[in-house]
């Protein structure tokens, strides 16, 4: 989605179609967090609603019409569930009831994701691992399937009897990243988990008392999901600890208006990203200066890819470079994809600027495109 989509009624004087296009911004953006895109017909659909146009309901009865009607989506497309869910976030944000509990925080799941997940408003039964880009594939340790329950019912109950009074914004700002991470950790659903999470906090936040009403979400819903991972990993062996630091920032952006730069390369615990320099004979030198301008620009354009995604993007990137023409096959035998798996994603690859065609070395040859 592109990060300015709503600029124009953000900026409207007119504080009904400014709220909306926040709204509207901030549930389409979320979709981001799983690789998913809105279709082209919500976006006319909301900017109905945003004009006044339709009422919300009248845009969710629409949405749920022209699925209805529509033919199947192409294999690996999920703008069904983009939109329907977008469309109830919206809704779901529009509203002022809510409660701080353990059960509207299921019930938002249940809203959410009901006649898309199975599993829609239950507590998952399963244990999960999840190999992360910034972790180097490693996985955060999630809530045990077994205790999930007494585990979120213990969490709420604990922010329920802690008092926010005589705190600096500092310190208010910090134990709310450690709430959030802490919520998103336990990870109760089996899918949907950073979309709930985010909804439930907005609304949290609003009856604190804070705004939430801008774009941060939108735009940086990826750096959102790579704070809260960074918020609950600790390696020890490798000098890692878990840290709240690039919550913090976000936070800052989103209830203080402050304009700090978001970048998930920031995160990565490879330090890869890092531009730090050793001092040679008195010359400053870089250290792996080429690989980090070169991964630097390519991390910009992963953050509207699913972690999976993104990880074949850089094996991909680490084996061929800029320098290397490659074809379906070797895609193939690089990341053990069937031949319609690499098409589709080097078909993606094209679509995203990320890698181009070349011609002169046979039919279906790519490399990396340069920036």
């Amino acid at each position: 989605m592109e990060k300015d989509l709503f600029k124009e009624y953000i900026k409207e004087s007119e504080p009904d179609k400014a709220s909306k296009g926040y709204v509207w911004s901030t549930a389409i953006g979320l979709q981001a967090v799983d690789g998913l895109k809105p279709s082209k017909y919500l976006i006319d659909t909301a900017i109905q609603n945003i004009e006044g146009n339709i009422t919300l309901k009248e845009a969710q009865k629409l949405i749920d019409s022209y699925y209805e009607q529509k033919q199947e989506a192409p294999d690996g497309e999920r703008t069904e569930e983009a939109d329907k869910v977008s469309a109830r976030i919206v809704g779901i944000l529009s509203e002022a009831a809510f409660s701080f509990s353990p059960n509207e925080y299921i019930s938002i799941h249940r809203r959410l994701f009901r006649g898309i997940y199975e599993h829609a408003g239950k507590i998952r039964d399963y244990n999960i691992t999840k190999k992360e880009w910034i972790l180097d594939e490693a996985t955060v340790l999630y809530g045990r399937a077994s205790e999930l329950r007494a585990t979120l019912e213990y969490d709420f109950s604990q922010e329920r009897d802690f008092s926010y009074r005589g705190l600096s914004m500092d310190e208010i700002i910090h134990h709310l990243a450690v709430f959030v991470s802490r919520l998103w950790q336990i990870h109760i659903f089996g899918e949907g988990n950073t979309r709930t999470t985010a909804v439930f906090f907005i609304k949290y936040l609003r009856m604190l008392g804070f705004s939430a009403a801008n774009d941060i979400f939108a735009a940086n819903v990826r750096y959102f999901r790579n704070a809260l991972v960074r918020a609950n990993y600790t390696n020890l062996q490798k000098g890692i600890h878990e840290t709240t630091e690039y919550l913090e920032i976000f936070l800052r952006n989103l209830l203080l208006n402050e304009k700090n730069e978001l970048h998930s390369r920031d995160k990565h615990i490879s330090g890869i990203f890092s531009t730090e320099k050793v001092d040679i004979d008195g010359i400053k030198v870089d250290i792996q200066k080429k690989k980090v301008d070169i991964e630097t620009a390519l991390s910009e354009k992963l953050l509207g890819f699913s972690d999976k995604t993104a990880a074949h993007i850089n094996k991909m990137f680490d084996a061929f470079g800029y320098e290397h023409i490659f074809g379906r096959s070797a895609v193939c035998e690089l990341l053990g994809l069937q031949n319609s798996g690499a098409s589709k994603l080097l078909a993606k690859l094209v679509q995203a600027d990320i890698i181009e065609p070349v011609s002169g070395y046979g039919k279906g040859k790519y490399r990396f495109l340069k920036e």
